[in-house]
């Protein structure tokens, strides 16, 4: 895999060699936090450090419940909360559609943002809700307005669940000051997959379950999974330099006739989204593959079945349009040549696709 090319970090990060060495501890010493024993306390006492650790990374001071993923975390929200009623936009991820069977799904404007209109007369038609929301979308990069969410769930007396699985560790103030629930992941921020967390305001939102994480998880905890995952997060991940790729990557895209999705609407600066006018997604993946380049059409959990995009879709695209866009995402280690193959490549592409055209 040396001699690729990865953008597809919102799909997974490449692992940290810091992260790899502490699973490697972790699996090495390795004993049942639950158990009562010496080596059962040892593997507790590094559990609950490793969980502080993750909490102070994401600049969280209040609960966090150790998960298999982020959608394990969104599941157990959306299922366990406290509310009656579930509200979720129409761009949500895929996992979080699979578990809001009897969710109301809210609409968002051109650009992906939920509609506050929407969100506030579906709030106002009925008794307390769970509203879930991404932080940034996956597919496209598009960030929602935390705050002015927030204050519409709370005067409602709702609770605000916010899907943060692309977000880095202390990103966005709002999501640390006004979310009551915060879906995260290790594997998108660098540390080891089969783990994430629930970051909770509060238990009292929650029902508990019986088990272990207090009562709120069932199952041996993974403890080398956590002790990665604590390391890989206290790693600083610098955003300028990816958004500057970005930037760089999107003028090189508009002058070769391509589209950036919501190119002015406010994103993550890891995630972007473009469409190569007159070629599939599906024709252009397979050429940047062969080329050595990895990216995606979407998120890793439907881009596989290559359906149109729900997220494209809720933005009011259509055919053929919405079936070509891929994702380009960012991490540590990507580099201006690496950004440039891409579009030496995507203008290749494109000007092919333009002479079969004319």
């Amino acid at each position: 895999m040396a001699d690729r090319i990865y953008l597809d970090h919102a799909a997974t990060t490449v692992m940290l060699p810091e992260a790899v060495e502490a699973v490697t501890a972790g699996m090495r010493d390795w004993a049942n936090p639950s158990s009562p024993h010496a080596e059962g306390r040892a593997a507790r006492a590094a559990l609950e450090k490793a969980r502080r650790e993750v909490a102070a990374a994401y600049g969280w001071a209040h609960e966090l419940v150790f998960t298999s993923g982020a959608s394990e975390s969104l599941q157990m929200a959306l299922g366990r909360s406290m509310a009656p009623r579930r509200l979720i936009s129409a761009v949500e991820h895929d996992s979080v559609l699979r578990h809001s069977e009897g969710a109301q799904v809210l609409p968002v404007d051109p650009d992906g943002i939920l509609r506050m209109d929407a969100l506030q007369a579906a709030l106002a038609a009925g008794p307390r809700a769970l509203v879930g929301v991404q932080w940034a979308n996956s597919e496209t990069g598009v960030r929602q307005p935390i705050a002015e969410i927030a204050a519409h769930v709370h005067a409602a007396d709702g609770i605000l669940l916010v899907d943060a699985a692309q977000m880095p560790t202390r990103a966005d103030e709002a999501v640390l000051r006004h979310a009551d629930l915060v879906a995260v992941s290790a594997h998108k921020r660098g540390g080891p997959p089969g783990i994430g967390a629930l970051l909770v305001r509060d238990f009292g939102v929650l029902l508990p379950m019986g088990g272990q994480e207090k009562g709120y998880r069932a199952g041996t905890e993974n403890l080398p999974g956590a002790l990665g995952y604590s390391v890989a997060v206290q790693v600083t991940e610098d955003l300028a330099p990816m958004a500057a790729l970005r930037a760089r990557l999107e003028v090189a895209i508009l002058a070769a006739g391509g589209d950036v999705v919501a190119a002015k609407c406010p994103r993550s600066p890891l995630i972007g989204a473009y469409r190569m006018p007159g070629v599939s997604a599906a024709a252009q993946l397979i050429r940047f593959d062969l080329a050595g380049i990895s990216v995606s059409a979407g998120s890793a959990c439907s881009s596989g079945s290559m359906r149109p995009s729900h997220v494209l879709g809720a933005m009011g695209w259509e055919e053929p349009a919405l079936r070509e866009v891929v994702r380009v995402s960012f991490g540590r280690g990507t580099t201006e040549a690496e950004v440039d193959a891409f579009t030496t490549l995507w203008r290749q592409i494109a000007d092919e696709a333009r002479t079969r055209a004319a």
